[in-house]
């Protein structure tokens, strides 16, 4: 897309210069909405004038999903200082619908403002207001130790970003009371958490849980314990004044003795911690779904067959049987997508939903999970779950019939499940 001139955004605490792309939309990159010493609580910050590039995100390694989803196309600086977000937009007037994107990785990688995650489609198809979210990852977000950290600070960046829009999203004509927050994965799992949550609920009015782990993962309080008294003996000296590169290779260190006691394990050392999911009353309107091979995607490369098929099996255990309880607790839309690539490929797999409805057709050239599929295949599936996540964003209600649905291969014909 070429851009074709500046917009500014007049916040409460003053403008923010964004992009007008050539087929109209408003693209605020890069906006500061907090900041954070290490292993501190985040703090409101004032944003920065300048939005239209990305923000950093949080340093970190590589992903563990990238032989699925490919590498990021475009190298994204990494930095501390990552609390940023994107905002797509039709018009900075109005009052849209919001969707706040969190995005997974295991709460060791990622970022919002990654082209994976541009939400111009999103924004532009279903006339809403795309809020794209970074947040603090791995030990800078997640680690617990005494002393140092008290862990979910990723959590408490991910809050602190739903104040921002409270705050200031009618600047970028969104509606604040009408937010749906989205994620995917870690987000999903984190999404959960933020319902949970009085002082975060009262900022959500929906929300959609895209692969969320089972919430039984998050992790009691000693075992994080341990794992931070691993990562603090080989980061070799103070987290508090190590370097971005030591606490780097200490998390790598820390992953891999963490694999070692158990290589079937797809639970990542650093993430939410001694934490119960509990939806309570009013209970927001909600729709959760889960991909029909979603464990394969971490078994890509492992070269042990017995071990490569005991991560494939926890598909159900994991992601299915927990978003089908959780639909009928709460009484949830729900969804499975089943599609797969014709030619290529690795089956409907974790992650693979994400192109269809986020992103740009550069940001997934050539992403193996999605094989030999031409962008017409992807467009043709991803336009109507565009619709239904906006619609769904909008009413309440994603307007597909019935309660659950299975998203597969061949549309329109849909399968209901019943």
């Amino acid at each position: 897309m070429t851009e074709c001139q500046p917009v500014t955004a007049q916040l409460p605490s003053g403008p923010v210069r964004g992009v007008r792309g050539d087929d109209g939309l408003l693209l605020f990159r890069g906006v500061r909405y907090g900041t954070a010493e290490r292993f501190q609580p985040p703090r409101p910050a004032e944003p920065r004038s300048d939005a239209a590039l990305p923000g950093p995100i949080c340093p970190q390694l590589s992903s563990r999903l990238e032989a699925a989803m490919g590498p990021p196309r475009d190298e994204a600086p990494q930095s501390e200082d990552c609390l940023h977000l994107a905002v797509a937009t039709s018009a900075l007037t109005g009052a849209r619908p919001v969707l706040v994107w969190l995005h997974g990785g295991g709460f060791l990688s990622g970022g919002g403002t990654l082209p994976w995650y541009d939400g111009g489609r999103l924004a532009a198809d279903g006339d809403v207001v795309v809020v794209s979210v970074n947040y603090r990852l791995g030990a800078f977000g997640y680690l617990v130790h005494e002393g140092v950290s008290e862990g979910n600070l990723g959590l408490a960046d991910q809050m602190l970003a739903l104040q921002w829009v409270r705050d200031n999203i009618a600047a970028f004509g969104g509606d604040p009371a009408n937010v749906t927050v989205f994620g995917q994965s870690a987000g999903a799992l984190s999404t959960l958490a933020l319902l949970s949550n009085p002082d975060s609920r009262s900022l959500i009015r929906r929300a959609i849980v895209q692969s969320s782990p089972d919430p039984a993962i998050i992790q009691e309080r000693a075992t994080a314990l341990e794992i931070g008294r691993y990562f603090v003996d080989a980061v070799g000296g103070d987290p508090m004044t190590a370097s971005v590169d030591q606490l780097l290779a200490a998390q790598q260190r820390t992953l891999r003795w963490n694999a070692a006691k158990d290589p079937t394990s797809t639970r990542p050392p650093f993430g939410l911690v001694d934490l119960e999911v509990r939806l309570s009353d009013p209970l927001p309107d909600l729709m959760i779904g889960y991909t029909t091979q979603e464990c394969e995607a971490f078994a890509i490369g492992v070269p042990d067959a017995g071990i490569r098929q005991a991560i494939a099996d926890q598909t159900d255990p994991l992601f299915g049987r927990p978003a089908r309880d959780l639909a009928q607790q709460y009484g949830a839309y729900s969804y499975e997508f089943d599609w797969a690539p014709e030619r290529g490929g690795y089956g409907a797999i974790h992650c693979l939903e994400l192109p269809f409805l986020l992103g740009t057709p550069e940001s997934w050239r050539g992403s193996p999970m999605l094989g030999d599929t031409s962008w017409a295949e992807v467009e043709r599936i991803g336009a109507q779950m565009r619709l239904w996540w906006t619609e769904f964003a909008r009413s309440g209600s994603p307007g597909w019939g019935g309660a659950s649905i299975r998203i597969g291969n061949s549309l329109p014909a849909l399968e209901n499940m019943r």
